[in-house]
């Protein structure tokens, strides 16, 4: 009998990372690793420690994590898939208490960024960055902490014992965040006919033009940008990293791209190639 396949995610057991891994993962046999940091999670797929790793790279409302792309660049590793997962954040207590006795709200700055027209109806809730949603969501429940609450997933909620007691708050419905299936450089790889993304990296001096011409390069070619983030390259004055992801509709044409915008750009990496990923709920 084959192996669970081990998932590396950063949190803890009913993160939106585990609920999004058993959704591209279904009806494999799975066995989630937990980590406390985004560092941790790549440091054990590095290490060999689990057999992939899964990570949240944007979200639709509070946009990208920006330090994820740099985990992702001095990583070496290789992204085979994505899966995008509609978040519904509640808030979540010791039950026999309701929003008048919270005091407290404990969760990852993300996720406190995504409900803040919640709290700004309730002005007296002090909110305090945590780690990691679920992980709040626990230390509530193993401290038995009344007068203090968590946002978190309905999985973690049902997992710790705490009761919801305000539902759905997130400012915006198409609250969706887009994770990253992670895996070694010699993992599996896709048939170039099969796939249908592909996300590279490239850097280039700022310089009139630059990047108009790498875009105009990938527009002759027919290739359709489905996202477009820059950061700057620490150390380098004025000068730019780009992260961007491409549809594929031709393979053969966007191998030509690539070749073609390689003399615009320095150090060009594609991270990975694979098929688009659905959307799901929990």
């Amino acid at each position: 009998m084959p192996k669970p396949k081990r998932i590396a995610i950063q949190g803890g057991y009913g993160a939106f990372h585990e609920i999004a891994a058993i959704g591209y993962f279904e009806n494999e046999e799975i066995e989630i690793v937990p980590r406390n940091t985004f560092k941790d999670l790549f440091g054990a797929l590095k290490q060999g420690k689990v057999d992939y790793g899964i990570t949240a790279i944007e979200n639709s409302i509070a946009g990208s994590i920006l330090p994820n792309y740099n985990l992702l660049l001095e990583s070496n590793l290789k992204i085979v898939g994505e899966i995008y997962l509609r978040i519904q954040q509640n808030l979540v207590a010791l039950p026999g208490q309701n929003i008048s006795d919270i005091h407290e709200v404990y969760s990852h700055p993300m996720a406190i960024l995504q409900c803040q027209r919640f709290f700004d109806d309730h002005p007296s809730i002090r909110l305090i960055d945590s780690m990691d949603t679920a992980l709040s969501a626990k230390e509530i429940a193993e401290k038995q902490l009344m007068g203090a609450a968590a946002i978190s997933s309905a999985r973690a909620a049902e997992k710790y014992h705490l009761s919801i007691i305000a539902e759905g708050i997130e400012t915006h419905t198409k609250n969706y965040t887009r994770f990253l299936i992670l895996k070694s450089k010699n993992g599996e790889k896709h048939d170039p006919q099969e796939v249908n993304k592909s996300s590279l990296t490239f850097a280039l001096a700022h310089k009139i033009g630059g990047l108009s011409k790498v875009l105009s390069i990938l527009s002759f070619y027919e290739i359709n940008l489905a996202k477009v983030q820059s950061m700057p390259i620490i150390g380098k004055d004025w000068e730019y990293q780009f992260f961007v992801d491409v549809e594929i509709d031709n393979y053969q044409h966007y191998a030509q791209a690539i070749d073609a915008i390689k003399p615009f750009t320095s150090d060009l990496m594609i991270l990975g190639e694979y098929l688009k990923g659905k959307s799901i709920m929990e």
